[in-house]
């Protein structure tokens, strides 16, 4: 692959890569008991209830009383300039959110900053790989997650993808930004409004005269729920890079996990559901993951319709079949035939020859002086490119919804 095929690839990776990202409505119920122990998280204890019964017991009657109040719009105006973490929120809240946002901006008392500043680096070096493996693993992923599907699908950003796309990019990109937790970075902002969508759609989407047809839950959006989504994003990303056997430092592994044990945190999860190590991601995914992945009608028009919208990217350079074909090596044939994706003999033999050794000539370049400041430099202007491109160069703000997807 030849580097403007490979930035290609990234860009759109960015792209699809939103409608994984934690950033809107994520929900998927597992059908299995919950088995996993509270004692392998970073609390490290816990009630051990099934997280399918838990939600936001602090975000979801404030907001749902935003609702009932009509306060959204005004609440939404006032949000918008409020965009870094160490900025002070905006005069005129309602004081009931001003003093959850306090609380729910503030990090979690394990957070380590040595190991986010590590994370930094292990993003500075891997920015190709999680570009392409936020969009066409877990962004794709998403779409064979079922009750995510029909929750995006039915919520009010289902209408207008290319918007949403952009506000759930944004999480994806904020959370590898070299300032990420710093009091000039902007990730604690995402989650924190990240987190009031969430409850906005725990009680809007119950109203959906779609939703409830082919939903088998009452209550979207539980910590389960979100636990799920999580795995789709970091657990995916790692198993894919060891399956490519990318030699990643211990320290940057650990720290690679500990950047979304915070953004966990900060999104509203209990301390409880959340793993203390790859072991444990691993062993919760297996339970919660991986065993309900299939095939919706609204899950199949999405990823055509992230497809489409990829190879919008550089104007249309980089082909739907190209797209269709790296989603294929990277989740397998299972999932390209659920999502009703052609094989393409070329593109396909074509990425099983080639990715194994592109991967070692650009880890082969890696130890060299320049090369992770020249890699972080190229990755970031793509990341930045794609964040302008949907969001058609105009600021990207997480707002409240007040409606579903209208019809």
């Amino acid at each position: 692959m030849d580097g403007l095929s490979r930035r290609d690839m990234l860009r759109a990776g960015g792209a699809l890569g939103a409608l994984g990202a934690l950033g809107i409505a994520a929900p998927a119920q597992a059908r299995s008991a919950w088995t996993w122990s509270p004692t392998g998280s970073v609390a490290g204890a816990g009630a051990g209830a099934d997280p399918r019964w838990v939600w936001d017991e602090e975000a979801d009657p404030l907001v749902a009383s935003l609702l009932d109040r009509g306060d959204v719009p005004m609440v939404n105006n006032l949000l918008r300039t409020w965009t870094k973490n160490g900025q002070p929120l905006p005069a005129g809240l309602p004081a009931d959110l001003r003093d959850f946002m306090e609380r729910a901006r503030q990090l979690p008392p394990w957070a380590e900053p040595g190991k986010l500043a590590t994370a930094v680096d292990f993003n500075e070096k891997r920015g190709l790989y999680l570009g392409l493996l936020y969009g066409l693993a877990s962004g794709m992923m998403s779409t064979v997650i079922p009750k995510e599907a029909r929750a995006v699908y039915y919520s009010q950003g289902g209408a207008d993808m290319k918007d949403r796309i952009s506000k759930t990019a944004k999480l994806g990109y904020d959370i590898g930004a070299r300032d990420a937790y710093q009091p000039g970075g902007e990730m604690v902002v995402t989650c924190v409004k990240t987190r009031l969508v969430h409850a906005a759609v725990r009680h809007l989407l119950p109203q959906s005269p779609h939703w409830p047809a082919v939903a088998d839950e009452e209550i979207p959006i539980s910590q389960r729920d979100m636990m799920v989504t999580w795995h789709s994003l970091p657990t995916t990303v790692m198993r894919k890079m060891t399956d490519w056997k990318i030699p990643i430092p211990q320290r940057e592994s650990v720290a690679f996990l500990h950047s979304w044990q915070v953004s966990a945190h900060m999104l509203g999860i209990k301390d409880e559901y959340i793993p203390a190590t790859w072991q444990e991601a691993n062993s919760q995914a297996d339970e919660v993951l991986d065993p309900i992945l299939a095939p919706t009608p609204e899950g199949v028009k999405l990823a055509d319709i992230l497809l489409n919208l990829g190879a919008t990217v550089d104007g249309g350079i980089l082909s739907k079949p190209i797209l269709g074909a790296v989603t294929r090596f990277m989740l397998g044939d299972q999932i390209a035939g659920w999502l009703d994706i052609d094989r393409e003999p070329l593109w396909d033999s074509l990425l099983d020859v080639a990715w194994e050794p592109f991967i070692a000539v650009r880890e082969g370049l890696l130890p060299l002086p320049l090369a992770p400041k020249a890699y972080w430099l190229f990755d970031e202007f793509l990341r930045k490119a794609a964040l302008l491109f949907l969001s058609e160069a105009k600021p990207i703000s997480i707002e409240i919804p007040d409606t579903n997807r209208p019809e």
